[in-house]
């Protein structure tokens, strides 16, 4: 992860100047007012300052507190814009990443908990640098450079804050530890929140008819109580450091003003003019401010730490090796000599569960349908998925046309494998864009050849954008959907096509109209199916999947 982020850093290097430079010019504009308020004061107590010196000092005042203020909102846009640029080539480096994590890493994940990490944890690295290590890296010099000016106007005021300083420091500190331990408490329990929503979702049918709401309720009750409490003790520790800054800014001033009317020495040590007065307190409320926006900046901080550290155990994750793609066109494999699908010596299993199926072999030509059998949880759509190359195998090999599926490049893939999933998953856009999926190398001709093929073409052109009415407008029923999923797969003509129980929802009629585009779709390719309606509409070969 620290490599991921210097790298975006060395990208954003002209920004990062421009922050130093802005941050730098703040601090300077910021301590430049009280010196000019103690010169009208001075000028104004003894007497000797004229009207339109007077005059000038004080324009001068309003305008570096103006000049203060619009470099404020530069810092903190140019801070907003890093810390965005940030995080977007965070989740850029984790989308990579996820796509080659193993398929233990999913088994043993809750539903939810990626999500959180996208999301949650992510967006605390823009509040890290929002109002956090930025912000305060630039308190923490314009304390320094507050501290300078005291010292030099006031030693004896400069010795009390710096007295001061080391004790604050340590109650920082103190609050820093027990703000990051609730940060964690915090995320875990967002985390358990997280993973419920999709399970209830998934199950909400069953919860309803076993009449469980109580038990989900007691469940989601039980995480947000947790997320509740760890939040509490983090409000609790940031609302009592403020008041304490604020008291100590106080009784500080207070203290100069007691030990510098003692005696002339303690008065002369502490610089006692009334202009001094004047920018002393001043400048001690200045340097008490960024001390208190430190407190509110370490929640912001911790809460980023706390998310990081789960970034940094996702980042840290080993990786499946990455296999380099290759064009079907640059090897023989390509040829129609070579079967579709060869499985030989297969075995798979996830995590550190035992094998679903071993030393399987299956070879598939064009032209020939095989239906898998077993039971349910035997390994039929986990199949599908080594197929598919989303998994990879413990041992044995997977050849489609000659490749293993992690080698073939992306603009073969759709050309090789067509898949139908048991849902239809719709994405933004048209009709066409249904079909596609946003290849720009598909033509309209495809598509409606692959519509008439499923039999939609004459529905499709019949509405009233045609193939560019949003599919929303549409209309379509479920088998209808279904037709639509089935002309995705075969847009381009793929050598192997994958069926997944993709009549299992629809009801007699509807399935008798998609078995009938499915033939017409499956004639001289090979086809891999879970569907003993269609091995019964098709024919072909059966395959019982078994334990080993």
């Amino acid at each position: 992860m620290r490599e991921c982020i210097l790298s975006i850093l060395r990208q954003q290097w002209p920004r990062l100047l421009g922050l130093a430079a802005v941050i730098a010019a703040s601090i300077a504009v910021s301590i430049a007012p009280p010196l000019v308020l103690q010169r009208a004061v001075d000028g104004l107590a003894a007497g000797n300052i004229a009207p339109d010196a007077l005059l000038l000092l004080g324009v001068l005042y309003f305008a570096l507190c103006t000049v203060s203020g619009l470099i404020d909102t530069g810092r903190e846009t140019l801070i907003t814009v890093l810390g965005q640029k940030i995080t977007h080539g965070v989740r850029s480096a984790m989308c990579r990443r996820l796509g080659r994590l193993p398929a233990s890493y999913f088994v043993t994940q809750e539903p939810g908990q990626v999500t959180s990490l996208f999301v949650n944890d992510v967006d605390t690295l823009e509040n890290l640098f929002d109002s956090g290590i930025v912000s305060m890296f630039a308190d923490a010099f314009t304390i320094v450079s507050i501290l300078a000016v005291v010292s030099h106007l006031s030693p004896g005021l400069g010795v009390l804050l710096l007295l001061c300083l080391p004790l604050l420091f340590l109650l920082t500190r103190y609050f820093q530890r027990r703000m990051l331990q609730a940060q964690l408490d915090n995320r875990r329990a967002i985390a358990k929140t997280n993973a419920l929503i999709p399970e209830t979702v998934a199950n909400i049918c069953t919860i309803h008819l076993c009449q469980q709401e109580g038990y989900m309720h007691t469940r989601y009750l039980r995480a947000i109580r947790q997320s509740f409490a760890a939040m509490e003790r983090s409000n609790f520790c940031d609302s009592i450091y403020s008041p304490i800054i604020l008291t100590s800014g106080t009784a500080i001033i207070c203290l100069m003003m007691a030990l510098s009317v003692t005696s002339g020495t303690l008065q002369e040590w502490f610089g006692m003019t009334v202009g001094s007065v004047v920018a002393l307190i001043a400048y001690v409320r200045r340097i008490f401010t960024p001390l208190e926006a430190i407190g509110m900046e370490i929640q912001s901080i911790q809460s980023a730490v706390a998310g990081i550290r789960r970034l940094q155990d996702f980042f840290a994750l080993p990786l499946m090796p990455e296999v380099p793609k290759k064009c079907a066109d640059e090897k023989a494999a390509a040829s129609s000599k070579l079967p579709p699908l060869v499985i030989e010596d297969l075995a798979f299993g996830y995590g550190e569960d035992p094998d679903l199926f071993s030393h399987l072999s299956l070879t598939i030509r064009e032209g020939e349908h095989v239906t898998l059998t077993g039971r349910t949880g035997i390994g039929k759509s986990t199949l599908f998925k080594l197929v598919l190359g989303l998994y990879a195998p413990r041992a044995g090999s997977i050849r489609i046309a000659g490749l293993a599926p992690a080698e073939i490049a992306e603009r073969d893939r759709r050309r090789l494998i067509g898949c139908v999933w048991q849902e239809f998953c719709p994405v933004r856009g048209g009709i066409r864009e249904q079909v596609t999926l946003g290849d720009p190398g598909i033509s309209d001709e495809e598509v409606r050849q692959a519509l008439a093929l499923t039999g939609l073409l004459s529905l499709c052109q019949s509405l009233p954008q045609g193939l560019a009415t949003p599919l929303k407008d549409a209309g379509f029923s479920q088998g209808q959907l279904q037709l639509l999923g089935i002309a995705r797969a075969i847009v381009k003509h793929p050598r192997l096509l994958l069926l997944d129980e993709i009549t299992a929802s629809l009801d007699a009629a509807t399935e008798k109209q998609v078995l009938a585009a499915l033939k017409r779709a499956c004639r001289d390719r090979a086809v891999l199916s879970i569907s003993h309606r269609l091995y019964e509409t098709t024919g072909g070969r059966l395959l019982e999947l078994r334990r080993p």
